[in-house]
């Protein structure tokens, strides 16, 4: 019984063997083939992309959106930076999720003095966005 390799330069071979060995061949081709259908059938995404072109292609970040979010921290850093600490930290909590009300009696302020600095933060945010 005749066998063919392929390989990877688009050479191909045949080599002679016996009927048993042949079979056990085809057999083992046979069940690598349905294990690739069933894995591919039943996986909602594909490794295709790691397996054939790398990491980098299947990686969800491409150097596009580096360097948009690079830019876009290095303003969010900048723009932080320009706010006083205090603005700052009322920024933050309220970021977090707390209200103005909240933030006020957690600080022991006035609530119009929070707003009023939540405010001038949000003045001096703007102008870097």
């Amino acid at each position: 019984m005749l066998i063919k390799y392929a390989f990877l330069d688009g050479t191909t071979t045949e080599v002679e063997v016996s009927e048993e060995i042949g079979a056990v061949i085809i057999d083992s081709r046979k069940a690598e083939h349905a294990q690739d259908e069933r894995r591919r059938y039943h996986c909602p995404y594909s490794y295709d992309a790691i397996d054939y072109e790398g990491e980098e292609y299947a990686a969800d970040d491409t150097p596009e959106t580096e360097h948009i979010r690079s830019e876009r921290d290095s303003r969010l850093y900048t723009s932080l930076a320009a706010l006083t600490e205090t603005q700052r930290r009322r920024l933050l909590m309220l970021a977090d999720g707390l209200s103005m009300r909240e933030i006020a009696r957690r600080e022991k302020a006035d609530i119009k003095t929070v707003r009023e600095s939540i405010k001038g933060a949000r003045k001096k945010f703007q102008k870097f966005f």
